[in-house]
């Protein structure tokens, strides 16, 4: 995936490789950023890039390298490159969220590939976080009562049901139901329950719902 709009940000306090390394990325169609100091990293980092990633020296003469993905904390995908790099310090950085871990000197081709792989998982990254931020938005639309129908409508209660535990008459709950299926932008009930699965629904505040509603199943079966 070359895409022009694609960022690729160096850090790396040694100048000729920052150099030696933008020109390389920049042949292969991206962006590029350079940095002398994790600091400076963070310092000019907008707060939402994408797609993009970090190509960085795991020793630095501020933060280590190490200790700037763990500030990043998933943010960005990161490739750590290092001329002393052992298997201990291979596994640091893994557990830091490194997406590649490459000796110096980086093969070419290696680099590119690693940065292609980065960018990608940026871009599906990007997508599954606006995924939920809209679903959030949709949930803020909900009044407490309509949050209380959805909890009980996706665990497949109906709509007669969820009037008996909410303590209403089965006409409200439809229009209730109507509501919510609007406001959370779904067609179906089936898209209804994903959208819950993934908002955590039923969740901890939910779960005395949940189980009143597999209790109130048992009774009707």
């Amino acid at each position: 995936m070359t895409d022009s709009g694609s960022l690729v940000f160096v850090v790396d306090d040694d100048d000729s490789v920052c150099r030696a390394l933008a020109r390389l990325i920049q042949s292969a169609g991206y962006r590029v950023e350079t940095f002398g100091s994790a600091r400076a990293f963070l310092d000019r980092m907008p707060a939402d890039v994408c797609p993009a990633c970090v190509v960085l020296d795991i020793q630095l003469p501020d933060l280590s390298g190490l200790e700037l993905a763990r500030e990043l904390n998933g943010a960005l995908p990161v490739i750590f490159v290092t001329g002393h790099g052992d298997i201990a310090m291979g596994v640091g950085a893994m557990k830091a969220g490194a997406s590649d871990f490459l000796p110096k000197p980086v093969c070419d081709t290696d680099l590119l590939r690693a940065i292609e792989r980065a960018l990608e998982h940026s871009v599906q990254t990007r997508a599954v976080r606006q995924e939920m931020d809209s679903i959030r938005v949709r949930v803020e639309r909900l009044t407490p009562r309509e949050r209380e129908v959805m909890a009980l409508v996706v665990t497949g209660l109906l709509n007669k049901q969820v009037a008996s535990e909410l303590g209403t008459v089965e006409q409200t709950v439809k229009a209730h139901r109507m509501r919510v299926m609007s406001k959370m932008e779904a067609t179906s009930l089936a898209q209804l329950i994903r959208i819950a699965d993934k908002i955590g629904l039923p969740g901890n505040a939910e779960s005395r719902v949940a189980r009143r509603a597999s209790e109130i199943r048992r009774q009707n079966r």
